[in-house]
């Protein structure tokens, strides 16, 4: 039986995280189970204030401006960005699935591991200023609750979260 390491994103992969998701275990054979939420619902406050954070003005004034995805929007982004992501891993010569789940991805992470054959979680998000300060990102939500290791990656970066 193959150990499975499940991958959250919000958004496409980069190579180069798959790059660092896959040094994690450079000499083993694992699957990949990639998972991304179909984002209908927007904390636009949040967003605000994530965007601001890091200097991108024009990208926070469009969330002032900006709607929130249909259903059928949002599963056909995060269905694309899966489809990618997944292609990413099986690019790179390693076994790879995936799902689109809800907006919050809490749910699909804890019926996984209670499936069995996840050894960890990586999640690969971008920097989140309120949530990541607070505790209230998947990363601390999922260590509190499913008691197994993840790792936090910013997106596109080195950086941990």
């Amino acid at each position: 039986m193959t150990d499975t390491i499940l991958v959250l994103t919000e958004d496409t992969l980069a190579a180069v995280d798959v790059e660092h998701i896959l040094s994690l275990h450079p000499d083993e054979t694992l699957a990949y189970r990639v998972l991304v939420p179909a984002d209908t619902e927007r904390n636009v406050v949040s967003a605000i204030i994530d965007h601001l954070s890091v200097g991108e003005l024009k990208e926070a004034w469009d969330e002032v401006l900006g709607k929130e995805p249909s259903r059928a929007q949002a599963t056909a982004t995060a269905q694309e960005q899966l489809d990618a992501s997944v292609a990413e891993l099986r690019a790179a010569g390693r076994e790879a699935e995936g799902a689109v789940t809800e907006d919050d991805p809490l749910p699909a992470l804890r019926a996984a591991v209670a499936a069995g054959d996840v050894r960890e979680i990586a999640i690969v998000t971008y920097p989140h200023a309120v949530e990541d300060t607070f505790h209230q990102d998947w990363a601390s939500r999922a260590r509190e609750e499913l008691h197994v290791p993840v790792l936090h990656l910013y997106s596109g970066t080195s950086e941990l979260g």
